[in-house]
């Protein structure tokens, strides 16, 4: 029996050894620690901050998307108007309040950096270049609205309070990083990652490699007033590489979300706190645009006064301290809450293409072919027939604009492009017919729209109603970028104060022109 006894407890305790021994690995790690390895799986160390940095480049989150995208860059960029008579302080009419100012940099910065940081422990080079391409996507949008910022000596928690880099600089970093990333990314463009890690190409890595090289051209060009060599060699790079720009709208970048925050800001803000703006439809309606369906409702006036002879895509004056009336009748943005957020489409990478083919760089093309099949890329992404006849019309001019409710109607058209491309004009009108017909292919990327004005003077806008800048802004030329925050005097002084002196070349006001934006 005691044999037996022993027998049995010397078979326990082997079992028990080998059940001990089989699980050493688990049992000696902390059960709250996340391994690597395991973070690893499915992507999902890199998916959570590549999904938030995605979710920035257009803001998915409603209130900076309205700050950013819509009382930002759609009413500097001309593509939307303040319909809320509660606004007495806003960007339209040059004086915004601090808190509308302080958004797209203490929001936006410190967010791409610290989700760019939680990259970095991946082994991951796709991911991080995508990465990368996303962090320059939004920080080009940021430099481009205040000038100098902190960029290149920004620490791993993501503050700002950093000395700041001066535009060229930046840069020249952003091409910097955009190569290593294009690299990377051509390198593998076979290859797939998750799709749960990625809410615009589901994980196609040539699609990234395109959308880099595509926004590489666009930068490149951003800076072409300033520094032509620079401009011309990271332009004709991008379009020569070996995988290219975008060249058809299956190329075009769009991210997936809950909730259009367009939607949110042009209908359920107190009934809509912006309406498409009185520049935009009254080009598009001078030129009889097919367009005009797919992006505007019609307006809904009472018509008894026989302003207007019938309702129809009427935009409100941008720039107008709006009196007691009917302000949200006027036509507004068609989009729907479960509509992706367009980055970036094959009609303005080919019209970037036809504008540096007009200054004799190799583009793939000639300025007139890809002019026009920028416009006919535009028609097909809207699903709108009659783009050939469009391209030949050489005659319609944007339209007079007569107000519906006679308070802020224009005396003459600020423009008198046409369409049709002409061969035998000079440089300055055919840059104003590709910026003008690009603007339109662009709505509603207001940032791109208004960067593109103050380089280029197009497209001519009608001017502010009521300019409460106090001197500051050029009613004719328009704000050229955004103050510095106030906490930025209190929380960063000595850095923003040097940056204020020694890169901004002039007066931290909404007046004073950007490096790049050289044009008179």
């Amino acid at each position: 029996m005691n044999k037996n006894i022993f027998k049995t407890l010397l078979v326990g305790t082997a079992l028990t050894f080998g059940a001990c021994t089989s699980n050493f690995m688990d049992i000696n790690k902390e059960p709250s620690t996340v391994y690597k390895e395991q973070m690893e799986a499915d992507d999902y160390i890199t998916r959570v901050p590549l999904i938030a940095l995605q979710g920035l480049i257009i803001p998915n989150d409603v209130n900076m998307s309205q700050f950013i995208e819509c009382l930002l860059g759609g009413s500097m960029g001309g593509y939307l108007a303040d319909s809320n008579q509660g606004f007495k302080q806003k960007y339209s009419t040059y004086n915004p309040e601090e808190h509308w100012i302080q958004v797209p940099f203490n929001d936006l910065i410190p967010k791409v950096f610290q989700n760019f940081n939680k990259l970095q422990i991946s082994d991951n080079e796709v991911q991080k270049a995508v990465g990368a391409v996303n962090k320059v996507a939004v920080m080009a949008k940021v430099t481009d609205i205040y000038g100098p910022i902190p960029y290149s000596k920004i620490g791993e928690d993501g503050k700002q309070t950093a000395p700041y880099d001066s535009e060229k600089d930046i840069y020249t970093q952003m091409f910097v990083e955009l190569d290593e990333a294009i690299e990377v990314l051509s390198n593998h463009r076979e290859d797939k990652f998750s799709p749960l890690a990625d809410k615009v190409y589901g994980g196609n890595v040539e699609k990234w490699a395109k959308y880099a090289n595509s926004l590489k051209l666009r930068l490149a060009m951003r800076i072409v007033n300033a520094d032509e060599a620079l401009s011309k060699k990271k332009a004709e790079e991008a379009v020569n590489s070996e995988v290219g720009v975008f060249k058809t709208n299956d190329d075009n970048a769009f991210f997936t979300t809950q909730k259009n925050p367009f939607r949110v800001v042009m209908y359920e803000y107190n009934g809509g706190d912006s309406r498409i703006s009185a520049d935009l439809t009254s080009v598009m309606n001078g030129y009889n645009d097919p367009r005009r369906e797919a992006y505007f409702t019609t307006s809904t006036f009472d018509l008894k006064d026989g302003n207007v002879t019938a309702n129809g895509f009427f935009g409100l004056r941008n720039g107008v301290l709006i009196p007691k009336g009917e302000y949200r009748k006027y036509s507004n943005m068609k989009v729907e809450t479960s509509d992706k957020l367009m980055w970036m489409n094959a009609a303005e990478v080919t019209f970037l293409r036809a504008e540096g083919a007009l200054r004799g760089w190799n583009m793939q093309g000639t300025p007139e072919s890809l002019y026009n099949e920028a416009i006919a890329l535009s028609f097909d992404q809207h699903g709108v027939s009659g783009a050939d006849k469009y391209i030949k019309n050489a005659l319609s001019q944007p339209e007079v604009y007569k107000d519906p409710q006679g308070d802020f109607s224009y005396t003459g058209a600020p423009s008198k492009i046409t369409i049709k491309w002409d061969g035998k004009v000079g440089f300055e009108e055919n840059l104003e017919r590709i910026i003008t017909q690009k603007w339109i292919a662009n709505f509603p990327l207001g940032l791109e729209a208004w960067a593109e004005y103050r380089r280029t003077g197009y497209p001519k806008l009608m001017e502010a109603v009521d300019n409460k800048s106090a001197g500051t802004v050029n009613s004719k030329r328009m704000a050229r970028r955004l103050m510095y925050p106030q906490s930025e005097y209190t929380e960063n002084t000595q850095n923003v104060t040097e940056a204020v002196s020694q890169f901004l070349n002039g007066p931290d006001n909404m007046g004073t022109d950007l490096w790049w934006a050289k044009k008179n």
